[in-house]
């Protein structure tokens, strides 16, 4: 009877021990071979320490230099707001100042008149009343040229934004609603309005 031979089952020879000396142990097929992967689109083609747009992400120092100098330029405009509205109070208190001495010094000639009707009261009354009435019409004249002119006009219809009512009267000879006297002058209109006229009206029927 003849007997066959049958080579050893590498699976077994693998539970059974290590191979003789000076044979080869065959590879395994149910193992993957070792060792890191090659090829691209594998880890050790990434480099550690880019971000996402490929560059080096920025350091802390870049940051707080950033932030130093944002800092540094909101301080500035805060400095120059601050004195913007320090030359603007200075110029606007000098514009008040002029202004003032500009009418101080136009009512100048008025006093003077009167200084001058006063000097002369012991003259002829009539001459009194005359320069007196010369000094008003003056000062008038100052007024309007600043630009608040006298309305002191009768006759004419009443108008609540320029007129203050005193008294209602009955006036057969005037119209219903208008001005029968006026018993003190208004100076100015609309918004450079110093003061309304004191008048009386006419009473409606």
């Amino acid at each position: 009877m003849q007997i066959h031979s049958r080579e050893p089952d590498p699976a077994v020879q693998d539970r059974t021990g290590p191979a003789p000396e000076g044979t080869e142990r065959p590879p395994r097929g149910d193992l993957p071979p070792s060792g890191p992967p090659a090829g691209p689109g594998s880890v050790t083609d990434e480099e550690p320490g880019l971000d996402a747009a490929g560059g080096p992400p920025p350091s802390e120092d870049a940051h707080t230099t950033a932030i130093r100098e944002l800092e540094d330029r909101w301080r500035r405009a805060l400095a120059d707001l601050d004195n913007l509205r320090k030359r603007h109070a200075r110029e606007l208190e000098r514009e008040r100042t002029a202004e003032r001495s500009r009418t101080a010094a136009a009512f100048l000639p008025v006093l003077d008149n009167l200084e001058l009707a006063l000097a002369h009261a012991g003259a002829d009354s009539g001459a009194i009343v005359e320069g007196v009435r010369a000094v008003r019409d003056q000062a008038v004249n100052v007024l309007e040229l600043l630009g608040y002119p006298r309305h002191a006009e009768t006759g004419i219809a009443f108008d609540p934004a320029r007129h203050e009512v005193v008294a209602v009267v009955e006036d057969p000879d005037a119209e219903p609603g208008t001005v029968v006297e006026v018993l003190r002058p208004g100076y100015g209109a609309g918004e450079r309005q110093l003061r309304p006229a004191a008048v009386t009206v006419a009473k409606r029927e």
